[in-house]
């Protein structure tokens, strides 16, 4: 997780150190709040107090003061004379649709849906199940299924944590010998909209679940690319389209048990002609978790039918793995 290893201030007592790692969702719960109650879009046009904003917002005033006093604390907000808020650079990154998707990150994120599994951490621990289906009685992607809105949120919150990712993928990997990319589980189509936008000579394939592409038609549009990607409903469980010269599987294979990265993968290979390719975009760099290293990865594929050929680091914290029939 991104700051998960940040180091410890040591000239602070060990046990302080720990009350504030418990007490760090205070930060969370106050930055959702303003994003749920879109302060940033209500500050867009200049400083106000927070009365100006509760009546149109439906909101108690002078709880509204008070937490806007605390995402001044934070650097989101600043106080001017007056008890007037204007929003800093920070608070800026909070509008909807600003770059990096830090809105539907943090909506996502902090919402009872991710928070919830959580918490049940210790239940996952001690029986080594999936705290989500606990809960919720269905895989996360399957509930995501059935809340489009927060499918949504989610496909946007993926652009945002990995945003930095495509153009180091476009710059790092060698396109110029391809011509249609095949993106498996490639939701709104971030990934294929940024290759080509660099490669203006590849065409895309965009593959995924009907819920998780109904957001892909505008978004690709938007990046000037919709000409030239195709877009497919599939599941990846059952079939990948076939046609493609590089298949990418972004972010997927860590998701799934092995047996069902199989499935992914045996499809992948049916689809693939031996001239194509096998691009996956994992974190070698990370430890743990469902991050595999290089070699555990070359056993996946093999098992698969497949055969690792390189490694490609990138700017990112990503790497892509290529891999051919074996």
């Amino acid at each position: 997780m991104p700051g998960a290893s940040k180091p410890q201030d040591k000239s602070i007592p060990p046990s302080a150190q720990l009350v504030q790692m418990a007490s760090a969702y205070w930060v969370s719960c106050i930055v959702h709040a303003a994003a749920k109650f879109d302060l940033a879009d209500r500050l867009a046009d200049g400083p106000k107090t927070a009365a100006e904003i509760a009546g149109p917002a439906g909101l108690h005033a002078p709880s509204l003061h008070r937490l806007m006093r605390s995402l001044a604390s934070l650097g989101i907000l600043t106080e001017k004379p007056g008890k007037r808020f204007a929003l800093t650079p920070l608070g800026e990154a909070l509008k909807k649709g600003a770059p990096g998707f830090a809105r539907s990150s943090i909506l996502t994120l902090c919402n009872p849906f991710f928070t919830g599994s959580m918490e049940a951490l210790p239940l996952s621990v001690a029986d080594g199940k999936t705290a989500f289906e606990k809960i919720h009685g269905l895989p996360a992607f399957d509930f995501l299924g059935q809340h489009p809105d927060l499918a949504s949120l989610f496909s946007e919150t993926m652009v945002g944590i990995h945003g930095s990712e495509p153009p180091a993928v476009a710059k790092a990997y060698d396109f110029s010998k391809l011509k249609t990319i095949v993106d498996v589980g490639g939701a709104n189509g971030n990934m294929l909209a940024t290759l080509l936008t660099h490669h203006r000579h590849l065409t895309g394939i965009l593959a995924d679940l009907p819920h998780v592409v109904k957001d892909a038609p505008a978004y690709l549009k938007a990046k000037g690319v919709a000409e030239r990607i195709t877009i497919e409903p599939h599941d990846f469980f059952k079939s990948v389209p076939a046609g493609g010269d590089a298949y990418i599987l972004s972010h997927v294979i860590h998701d799934w048990s092995e047996a069902q990265c199989l499935t992914i993968l045996g499809n992948v290979h049916k689809a693939m002609t031996v001239q194509s390719r096998l691009l996956l975009m994992v974190m070698l760099a990370l430890p743990g978790g469902e991050e595999r290293t290089a070699q555990e990865y070359e056993a996946l594929l093999a098992k698969a039918g497949f055969k690792l050929t390189k490694v490609v680091p990138t700017e990112s914290v990503v790497s892509i793995i290529e891999a051919v029939k074996a």
